[in-house]
Protein backbone atom coordinates (compact mmCIF):
# COMPACT_ATOMS: atom_id res chain seq x y z
CA UNK A 1 0.00 0.00 0.00
CA UNK A 2 1.31 3.45 -0.94
CA UNK A 3 2.13 5.73 1.98
CA UNK A 4 -0.16 8.74 2.29
CA UNK A 5 1.94 11.88 2.15
CA UNK A 6 -1.00 14.28 2.21
CA UNK A 7 -4.69 13.78 2.66
CA UNK A 8 -6.66 14.94 -0.36
CA UNK A 9 -9.70 17.21 -0.41
CA UNK A 10 -12.31 16.11 -2.95
CA UNK A 11 -15.38 18.18 -3.72
CA UNK A 12 -18.46 16.87 -5.52
CA UNK A 13 -20.78 19.72 -6.45
CA UNK A 14 -23.27 20.78 -9.13
CA UNK A 15 -26.99 20.39 -9.71
CA UNK A 16 -26.88 16.79 -10.93
CA UNK A 17 -27.72 13.63 -9.03
CA UNK A 18 -24.83 11.57 -7.72
CA UNK A 19 -22.71 13.74 -5.43
CA UNK A 20 -23.42 11.76 -2.27
CA UNK A 21 -23.35 8.54 -4.27
CA UNK A 22 -19.83 9.35 -5.49
CA UNK A 23 -18.67 10.19 -1.97
CA UNK A 24 -20.15 7.00 -0.57
CA UNK A 25 -18.50 5.03 -3.35
CA UNK A 26 -15.16 6.37 -2.12
CA UNK A 27 -16.15 5.47 1.44
CA UNK A 28 -16.91 1.94 0.28
CA UNK A 29 -13.54 1.70 -1.48
CA UNK A 30 -11.76 3.02 1.63
CA UNK A 31 -13.50 0.52 3.90
CA UNK A 32 -12.47 -2.23 1.48
CA UNK A 33 -8.86 -1.10 1.92
CA UNK A 34 -9.07 -1.15 5.70
CA UNK A 35 -9.29 2.61 6.18
CA UNK A 36 -11.27 4.20 8.98
CA UNK A 37 -14.27 6.11 7.62
CA UNK A 38 -16.73 8.57 9.12
CA UNK A 39 -19.60 10.39 7.42
CA UNK A 40 -21.17 13.54 8.85
CA UNK A 41 -24.42 14.53 7.14
CA UNK A 42 -25.49 18.17 7.44
CA UNK A 43 -28.98 18.16 5.92
CA UNK A 44 -30.36 14.60 5.80
CA UNK A 45 -32.53 13.70 8.76
CA UNK A 46 -32.14 10.44 10.69
CA UNK A 47 -35.95 10.16 10.69
CA UNK A 48 -35.88 9.06 7.07
CA UNK A 49 -34.15 5.76 6.39
CA UNK A 50 -31.38 5.83 3.79
CA UNK A 51 -29.98 2.62 2.31
CA UNK A 52 -26.45 3.96 1.93
CA UNK A 53 -26.30 4.84 5.62
CA UNK A 54 -27.43 1.33 6.61
CA UNK A 55 -24.89 -0.30 4.28
CA UNK A 56 -21.93 1.82 5.43
CA UNK A 57 -22.72 1.14 9.08
CA UNK A 58 -22.92 -2.62 8.39
CA UNK A 59 -19.48 -2.38 6.80
CA UNK A 60 -17.92 -0.57 9.75
CA UNK A 61 -18.17 3.14 8.92
CA UNK A 62 -19.50 5.63 11.41
CA UNK A 63 -22.37 7.77 10.10
CA UNK A 64 -23.79 10.78 11.93
CA UNK A 65 -26.99 12.09 10.37
CA UNK A 66 -27.31 15.43 12.10
CA UNK A 67 -29.61 17.35 9.80
CA UNK A 68 -33.33 17.88 10.16
CA UNK A 69 -34.26 17.93 6.48
CA UNK A 70 -34.96 20.66 3.97
CA UNK A 71 -34.73 24.24 5.25
CA UNK A 72 -38.45 24.86 4.67
CA UNK A 73 -39.53 21.92 6.85
CA UNK A 74 -38.57 23.41 10.23
CA UNK A 75 -37.98 26.81 11.78
CA UNK A 76 -34.72 28.66 11.08
CA UNK A 77 -33.71 28.28 14.73
CA UNK A 78 -34.19 24.49 14.61
CA UNK A 79 -32.00 24.34 11.50
CA UNK A 80 -29.42 26.64 13.04
CA UNK A 81 -29.12 24.37 16.09
CA UNK A 82 -28.78 21.26 13.90
CA UNK A 83 -26.15 22.92 11.69
CA UNK A 84 -24.24 24.17 14.72
CA UNK A 85 -24.07 20.62 16.10
CA UNK A 86 -23.17 19.15 12.69
CA UNK A 87 -20.30 21.60 12.26
CA UNK A 88 -18.99 20.91 15.79
CA UNK A 89 -19.02 17.16 15.10
CA UNK A 90 -17.51 17.61 11.62
CA UNK A 91 -14.71 19.82 12.92
CA UNK A 92 -13.89 17.47 15.81
CA UNK A 93 -14.03 14.42 13.53
CA UNK A 94 -11.79 15.98 10.90
CA UNK A 95 -9.23 17.40 13.31
CA UNK A 96 -9.05 14.28 15.50
CA UNK A 97 -6.93 12.35 12.99
CA UNK A 98 -8.82 9.23 14.04
CA UNK A 99 -10.29 8.70 10.56
CA UNK A 100 -8.55 8.21 7.23
CA UNK A 101 -11.56 9.40 5.23
CA UNK A 102 -14.11 11.94 6.42
CA UNK A 103 -17.16 12.68 4.28
CA UNK A 104 -18.92 15.98 4.98
CA UNK A 105 -22.12 15.27 3.11
CA UNK A 106 -24.09 18.34 1.99
CA UNK A 107 -21.72 20.77 3.70
CA UNK A 108 -21.82 22.85 0.51
CA UNK A 109 -25.63 23.02 0.75
CA UNK A 110 -25.38 24.18 4.35
CA UNK A 111 -22.85 26.89 3.48
CA UNK A 112 -25.14 28.10 0.67
CA UNK A 113 -28.20 28.69 2.90
CA UNK A 114 -29.58 32.18 2.45
CA UNK A 115 -33.00 31.86 4.15
CA UNK A 116 -31.45 32.55 7.54
CA UNK A 117 -28.08 33.52 8.98
CA UNK A 118 -25.47 30.77 9.28
CA UNK A 119 -22.17 32.70 9.32
CA UNK A 120 -22.10 32.77 13.11
CA UNK A 121 -22.59 28.99 13.51
CA UNK A 122 -20.91 27.72 10.32
CA UNK A 123 -18.27 30.30 9.40
CA UNK A 124 -16.80 29.75 5.93
CA UNK A 125 -13.38 30.99 7.05
CA UNK A 126 -13.33 28.39 9.84
CA UNK A 127 -14.34 25.63 7.40
CA UNK A 128 -11.47 26.61 5.09
CA UNK A 129 -9.04 26.65 8.04
CA UNK A 130 -10.11 23.15 9.08
CA UNK A 131 -9.59 21.92 5.51
CA UNK A 132 -6.13 23.48 5.36
CA UNK A 133 -4.97 22.50 8.85
CA UNK A 134 -6.38 19.01 9.33
CA UNK A 135 -4.01 16.15 10.14
CA UNK A 136 -1.94 14.99 7.15
CA UNK A 137 -3.49 11.50 7.03
CA UNK A 138 -7.08 12.69 6.61
CA UNK A 139 -8.74 12.56 3.20
CA UNK A 140 -11.74 14.88 3.13
CA UNK A 141 -14.76 14.65 0.84
CA UNK A 142 -17.23 17.53 0.67
CA UNK A 143 -20.51 17.23 -1.20
CA UNK A 144 -23.43 19.41 -2.09
CA UNK A 145 -24.66 21.95 -4.58
CA UNK A 146 -23.19 25.42 -4.82
CA UNK A 147 -19.65 24.89 -3.55
CA UNK A 148 -18.22 28.21 -2.41
CA UNK A 149 -15.21 29.44 -4.37
CA UNK A 150 -13.13 29.38 -1.19
CA UNK A 151 -13.79 25.63 -0.87
CA UNK A 152 -13.02 25.03 -4.54
CA UNK A 153 -9.75 26.97 -4.17
CA UNK A 154 -8.41 24.72 -1.38
CA UNK A 155 -9.64 21.43 -2.90
CA UNK A 156 -7.35 18.98 -4.69
CA UNK A 157 -10.17 17.68 -6.89
CA UNK A 158 -13.48 19.24 -7.85
CA UNK A 159 -16.07 17.35 -9.87
CA UNK A 160 -19.15 19.21 -11.04
CA UNK A 161 -22.10 16.91 -11.63
CA UNK A 162 -24.65 18.41 -13.99
CA UNK A 163 -28.13 17.31 -15.05
CA UNK A 164 -28.72 16.45 -18.67
CA UNK A 165 -31.93 14.52 -18.10
CA UNK A 166 -33.74 13.44 -14.94
CA UNK A 167 -36.91 11.42 -14.39
CA UNK A 168 -38.02 13.92 -11.73
CA UNK A 169 -38.86 16.20 -14.66
CA UNK A 170 -41.38 13.57 -15.79
CA UNK A 171 -43.08 13.59 -12.39
CA UNK A 172 -41.35 10.49 -10.98
CA UNK A 173 -40.86 10.76 -7.21
CA UNK A 174 -37.81 9.55 -5.30
CA UNK A 175 -37.34 5.82 -5.88
CA UNK A 176 -36.64 3.39 -3.06
CA UNK A 177 -33.17 1.92 -3.61
CA UNK A 178 -32.11 4.68 -6.02
CA UNK A 179 -32.59 7.89 -4.04
CA UNK A 180 -32.91 6.57 -0.51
Amino acid sequence: MAKVEKGMTLVYTGDGKGKTTAAFGLALRSIGRGLRVKVVQFIKSPRKGYGEQAALIKLGAEVDMLGIGFTWTKTPEEHRQALKLAWAVAKETTMSGKYDLVVLDELNNALAIERFQIDDILPLEEVVNVIKNRPQNVHLVITGRGAKQEIVDVADLVSVIEVEKHYYDEGVNAIYGLEY
